[in-house]
């Protein structure tokens, strides 16, 4: 029999400031379901969702609240 292993979970260095889920949802214009599921699978780091979204050319509807 061949046995199935589950994939391990690697853990993420966080690069950025973390976005919450509203944030980011927010500033791209995104519905929740299509935010979280981005969320759950790249993480809350900034820098990796903003790539994520400038790959996908998705400019941002918000800007950036800095230092708030």
């Amino acid at each position: 029999m061949t046995q199935i292993r589950e994939p391990e979970r690697r853990s993420r260095i966080l690069r950025g400031r973390p976005y919450s889920l509203d944030e980011f949802a927010s500033k791209y214009g995104l519905r929740n379901e299509q935010a979280e599921s981005l969320f759950t699978r790249f993480g809350p780091s900034s820098i990796e969702l903003d790539l994520l979204m400038a790959a996908k050319r998705r400019p941002p509807i918000l800007q950036d609240r800095i230092a708030e």
